[in-house]
């Protein structure tokens, strides 16, 4: 992989914070929900959450997805974040285990076995996020300051 400053400073930006905002379209509208996500390499974007909920529905077959990370405390001096579209879909089978150790190396209280956390985990799912579009906004760097990029499978 070819090293790139931009997708770096993305992937460490994604790797220090925990939950992303998912806004999706269904039969009822505009949706969004916050869930907890782990970046792979490849910066994928994976998290948890059962199929039955109303994102769950909307996603199962594979759909476009538009989504936020950002730090908690927020001066308009240090904001800083991400935002991005992207196809969201359940992870695919062959691609189940490598991204359950990416999400429980974040993670990784996932893995004991707590009784209500069993049974949450057991109508969960596995999803992944392949991003299309990504932007880095910091203005620790200057008010307004942003980089973005669109991204083609094999550019990251």
């Amino acid at each position: 992989m070819v090293h790139d400053p931009f997708v770096s400073e993305l992937r460490a930006f994604l790797g220090r914070h925990n939950v992303l905002t998912l806004a999706y379209q269904d039969s009822q509208g505009i949706g969004a929900c916050a869930v907890w996500f782990a970046v792979d390499d490849h910066l994928h974007l994976h998290f948890l959450s059962s199929p039955k909920t109303r994102h769950g529905q909307a996603l199962k077959a594979g759909a476009q997805v538009a989504f936020t990370v950002q730090k908690d405390e927020q001066d308009w001096r240090s904001i800083q974040g991400v935002q991005g579209i992207g196809l969201c879909s359940m992870t695919p089978a062959d691609l189940i285990d490598s991204a359950w150790q990416v999400y429980t190396n974040r993670f990784p209280f996932v893995t004991r076995q707590f009784p209500d956390l069993r049974a949450a985990l057991g109508s969960a799912a596995l999803w992944r996020i392949v991003p299309g579009w990504m932007r880095l906004i910091d203005n620790t760097k200057g008010f307004g300051h942003k980089q973005e990029r669109a991204f083609d499978v094999h550019d990251v």
